[in-house]
């Protein structure tokens, strides 16, 4: 099992990504990042920078687990929307093997003009669902070409609702560098929020051998009388982690789990939190290089 540090301390600029930066992620307890650079244009970004953050992290004995996909919107009915949203990923790819990493990470998009995740009545509809099947087999070879995981999150309010239409998805775009990447808190529900153990097992049974990678963050529900499901720190919740990390560990104990949606402070004790899960359960947690 591996663990990575995403948000944070980490900057939205490669040129800001430092030594001290690399030291405190190993301080911390996690052997690899999920950088955010939505300051670097995938279109401008020359290969010099990438290097130097890439020869950084392996003077560190860091590893670059995943790099942003750029929130473009893939589904987009406008075929000039789409295709520009294609090549946006395109040089995602590009820009991700020149820092090193394993994998970008990307949602669909949405129909909703105000951002990515959220909520509109046509997320749902076949179309959006066709429109995402033709960007990723358009983008496969560039991950390929690449060697490098396209790999998706989904959620709820997007048209990756669940993993039955993630594993539907996925089986109809059919390349091995075009995977899932598991995030179980955007998939609780009411339904399964007392339950998330279970909600987690059949998201592993059914999406199986696409899944690639996970993240980590946790999910809680408030006393109020509509309901809200918000999210927080791993370890803070209801979410099942020991199952969550079991599962993975069983999947693969290469993958990494990648911590989100965590404040800066909370870091040592989510840190501890984990290791301590993986570690009730036998399971070795493999650090820094």
């Amino acid at each position: 099992m591996r663990f990575g540090l995403s948000g944070t301390f980490l900057p939205s600029d490669m040129d800001d990504f430092t030594p001290e930066i690399a030291t405190r992620v190993k301080d911390l307890g996690f052997s690899g990042v999920f950088t955010r650079f939505r300051a670097n244009d995938p279109f401008e970004t020359p290969s010099a920078k990438c290097h130097r953050v890439r020869a950084l992290l392996v003077d560190h004995g860091l590893r670059m687990y995943q790099a942003t996909g750029y929130w473009q919107c893939l589904i987009h009915p406008d075929e000039t929307e789409r295709k520009a949203a294609v090549r946006t990923l395109q040089q995602a790819l590009r820009v991700a093997s020149e820092l090193g990493a394993r994998g970008i990470d990307t949602g669909p998009g949405s129909m909703n003009p105000t951002g990515p995740w959220n909520p509109h009545p046509d997320n749902w509809n076949l179309e959006p669902r066709e429109q995402l099947i033709k960007s990723l087999k358009e983008c496969a070879k560039a991950a390929e070409d690449h060697q490098v995981y396209l790999s998706l999150e989904g959620h709820q309010l997007v048209v990756l609702e669940d993993e039955d239409v993630t594993k539907a998805v996925l089986d109809a775009v059919d390349s091995p560098w075009v995977r899932s990447d598991l995030d179980p808190a955007n998939w609780i529900t009411l339904n399964t929020i007392f339950k998330t153990g279970e909600a987690i097992d059949r998201m592993f049974d059914v999406l199986g051998k696409h899944i690639v990678s996970g993240h980590a963050k946790d999910i809680m529900i408030t006393n109020a009388h509509t309901l809200h499901l918000p999210t927080t720190a791993p370890g803070k919740g209801m979410l099942d982690f020991t199952t969550y990390i079991r599962r993975m560990h069983e999947l693969d104990p290469e993958y990494p789990l990648i911590v989100e949606g965590t404040s800066e402070a909370d870091l040592p004790e989510v840190s501890a939190f984990l290791h301590r899960t993986a570690e009730a359960l036998g399971i070795q947690v493999i650090g820094v290089e």
